[in-house]
């Protein structure tokens, strides 16, 4: 029979020995050495978290310029899992008074009245079911072009019926909760979020003094790229962190390191699940599937043709965080990737960063082995 969900991970306690003088062995790297060939990928940093250690791998180099070996301090730009990071702070802003789920995005734009962001609702933009597509057109390059889009735009369908993975509708929240905390985005992620939950090498904007931890991205060519800056890219897809801290953001979302006060309440609400969308349930942001689940969903509900297309939405009928569930989020940027899992009731948690873009299926089965290591690998 099958081992369960529950049962594998009870074997991956055994094999990340957590005592052990070399954490990172063989059962990583069957895993990760073929998935960076196969790619070619110049660096890979895992981290993994089981009952509050967490244990650093790492592998290749941060740039094929410098030769610059990839440590548990390598700054990767972690693409889409920047949208937990607003997520959460718009939760933190709802939970101070400064705005609503509830209510309608025109009442935070007042330029937008009398557009169809009159039905589209701040939780709408957090579950990507506005209707807005995934990428801001190239023609909009400024706020006020973007602006006037949004003015413009018709949805496809009635808001709410529809998961549609959307950079504009999350930039939409990050604009709307750095304007409800007096303040723009940027500096409320850097300047209060960031401190607040001890994230002490990530940013939006790279300082000097840490650009020496700057990893260079490759892009399918193989050609070195960084994110470019553009309207919502700090909302959407801006940050850059490494796996010490990601590994922490990950423990924090599993009840670790803030015990209580406001921005603890932020984070846990970001795991109610408001959206049934194919196989997973969509809370703010973070994706989650009942345990116990099998690679073929996993699979299935990251595949990336499916952003693009969108899936028939269901509002859950009484939203909530699951008892037992495998949360994740994918990230890319042109020259970098990102898959992140939390499993709260199991205390496990999985962060892999890479300087160059590959699939989303072949990151999902790189963590799902890892997570399934056997004893003696």
């Amino acid at each position: 029979m099958k081992k369960s969900v529950l049962t594998a991970l009870s074997l991956m306690f055994y094999t990340l020995d957590v005592s052990a003088q070399t954490p990172c062995g063989a059962a990583i790297d069957k895993v990760i050495e073929p998935l960076m060939a196969q790619w070619q990928v110049p660096g890979i940093a895992v981290a993994i978290s089981v009952n509050g250690k967490p244990q650093f791998c790492n592998y290749g180099v941060a740039s094929k310029e410098s030769r610059q070996p990839v440590s548990e301090q390598t700054l990767f730009e972690i693409g889409s899992l920047s949208k937990t990071f607003t997520a959460t702070l718009a939760s933190y802003a709802q939970g101070a008074g400064k705005l609503h789920f509830a209510d309608p995005a025109r009442r935070y734009l007042p330029e937008l009245k009398g557009s169809a962001f009159d039905q589209v609702t701040l939780l709408n933009l957090a579950t990507h079911t506005a209707g807005t597509p995934l990428f801001v057109p190239d023609a909009v390059t400024d706020t006020p072009a973007l602006m006037a889009w949004y003015k413009a735009w018709q949805p496809p369908a009635t808001p709410g019926s529809t998961r549609v993975y959307s950079n504009l509708g999350i930039g939409m929240l990050g604009m709307i909760t750095g304007h409800a905390l007096d303040t723009s985005f940027t500096a409320a992620i850097e300047q209060q979020m960031l401190p607040a939950l001890g994230l002490r090498h990530s940013y939006v904007n790279v300082p000097p003094q840490a650009m020496q931890d700057y990893a260079q991205g490759y892009n399918k060519t193989n050609q070195p790229v960084r994110v470019t800056p553009g309207p919502l890219d700090a909302e959407s897809y801006g940050l850059k962190s490494s796996s010490a801290d990601l590994i922490r953001y990950l423990e924090i979302n599993m009840g670790q390191h803030l015990k209580d006060g406001a921005w603890r309440k932020a984070v846990d609400n970001t795991h109610v699940g408001y959206v049934q969308a194919g196989e997973f349930t969509q809370a703010l942001m973070w994706e989650y599937y009942p345990l116990p689940v099998d690679e073929k969903t996993l699979l299935a509900g990251n595949d990336s043709a499916r952003l693009m297309k969108g899936v028939p939405a269901r509002a859950v009928a009484t939203p909530q965080a699951p008892a037992a569930a495998w949360y994740n989020k994918t990230g890319s940027t042109n020259g970098f990737s990102t898959y992140a899992v939390f499993i709260p009731s199991q205390q496990t948690a999985l962060i892999l960063l890479a300087n160059k873009w590959f699939p989303n299926d072949a990151r999902v089965k790189a963590a799902w082995e890892i997570l399934h290591a056997s004893p003696g690998q």
